[in-house]
């Protein structure tokens, strides 16, 4: 299935416009081993736009295979040890709000709940990070962040690149730290609670909370 087709019908209506761009994008890949495997490029947005009420940017996928299945800091429930970024993440969760995740490290319980899990860069080669940051990806995943923007979605930007996204959103509805990485979460993502923070804003829009 083209990577258009795999969008879900809510997100192909908004998306229409780069309906060329993503057909180039599918040229490029060919031929090529992509992270995360071609059917889970658009998993992400797989989830209908009426159900998104938070969304968690990230940069691009994990590079290694077999770690990224589309989205956004979560890898396969059999991937072992995780990535230490995501064990930064599930640290942080458990100073947070108490408890720790129960699934491995796969986020899809997030995902099903309405957490969109977005990378900036959808795609990379396998065993190389940041291999596709020249493929215009970056063009349709800001348009995702405008029109959510748009919606008052409540936004955890993790670090620079997610933040250089921060213009899209309101204010009031962003939360922002350092990223998880090891290289930086001790410069202020450890503590920032963005979790049960989250929540609050979600509870004060009258939304239900995320079960973290």
């Amino acid at each position: 299935m083209a990577l258009f087709d795999q969008l879900h019908p809510t997100w192909s209506a908004q998306l229409s416009e780069f309906r060329t761009q993503f057909a180039v994008i599918d040229r490029k890949l060919s031929q090529q081993h992509v992270a995360p495997e071609y059917s889970k490029i658009l998993r992400a947005l797989a989830t209908p736009l009426d159900d998104v009420r938070v969304v968690i940017i990230g940069q691009d996928p994990y590079p290694k295979k077999g770690h990224a299945h589309g989205l956004a800091f979560s890898v396969d429930a059999s991937v072992s040890p995780l990535p230490a970024t995501l064990r930064n993440i599930f640290k942080e969760l458990e100073s947070d709000c108490g408890a720790g995740f129960v699934h491995g490290g796969d986020l899809s319980a997030w995902s099903k709940q309405g957490v969109l899990l977005l990378n900036r860069i959808l795609t990379t080669q396998t065993g190389a990070s940041l291999a596709h940051k020249e493929y215009g990806w970056q063009e349709i995943t800001n348009r995702v962040a405008k029109i959510l923007g748009e919606r008052n979605t409540v936004a955890i930007l993790w670090g620079k690149s997610a933040q250089e996204l921060a213009h899209y959103f309101n204010p009031e509805f962003i939360i922002e730290s350092a990223h998880p990485s090891p290289l930086s979460a001790y410069r202020g993502f450890f503590g920032s609670n963005p979790f049960s923070r989250a929540n609050s804003l979600l509870e004060k829009q009258g939304h239900a909370s995320i079960n973290w």
